[in-house]
């Protein structure tokens, strides 16, 4: 079972807690992590692209010249995809790009994602970040005594004093547990947790 030292918010170590294997010692298999940021990236994708076809061309119902004796070629629409201002041939048409993940395989990506930080040492558990007031300046000195710069902090429950106080830090990103993805995880250099979300995560996970 591994452990991980506890600090506060001025980075002075306050107590260690015990990791269950279950969660933070799992194989790491980069095509399931691959899988599962494929489908995360997927379901954000809009897909509302168009192109109109020769059908929804406005115009063009009237045979450019007759069918035969002119030496052209044959032409039965201005709106043809071979003219200018016409349709377009197998363009891209409303879709929705999401595909599906079976929920074991979303749950233990995500175990691997933080076995993956823990091992690589870019995660750290905070006893708590306590602010008087809502002051950017004031996570911005929490987040630099810490040594935060990309990071991803995860807190139990939605705390609008946080979210505000961080919300403007460039790379500071602050999620609560139950949205904790594993994209997030990989694409931040350093994961920090409080420790009250470090339970939370792991009795969830296990």
């Amino acid at each position: 079972m591994a452990t991980i030292t506890i600090y506060d918010q001025t980075k002075k170590e306050v107590g260690s807690m015990d990791l269950a294997p279950e969660v933070f010692e799992v194989p790491v298999k980069p095509e399931i992590l691959h899988l599962v940021v494929r489908s995360q990236l997927a379901a954000k994708r809009q897909g509302t692209h168009a192109t109109k076809t020769r059908g929804m061309k406005r115009g063009g119902g009237a045979k450019p010249w007759r069918q035969k004796g002119t030496g052209r070629a044959r032409a039965g629409s201005t709106r043809s995809p071979l003219w200018r201002g016409g349709g377009t041939t197998f363009g891209p048409q409303p879709r929705d790009y999401s595909f599906k993940v079976n929920k074991k395989v979303r749950r233990l990506a995500l175990r691997m994602a933080l076995t993956s930080r823990l091992s690589e040492e870019k995660m750290m558990v905070v006893k708590n970040i306590d602010l008087p007031e809502i002051k950017t300046k004031l996570f911005a000195e929490v987040a630099q005594a810490l040594g935060l710069e990309k990071a991803l902090v995860v807190v139990k429950d939605a705390d609008n004093k946080l979210l505000l106080s961080a919300r403007n830090i460039p790379g500071i990103k602050l999620i609560t547990a139950d949205q904790l993805n594993v994209y997030d995880i990989l694409k931040a250099r350093q994961l920090v947790m409080l420790e009250n979300a470090a339970q939370d995560l792991q009795e969830r996970l296990k």
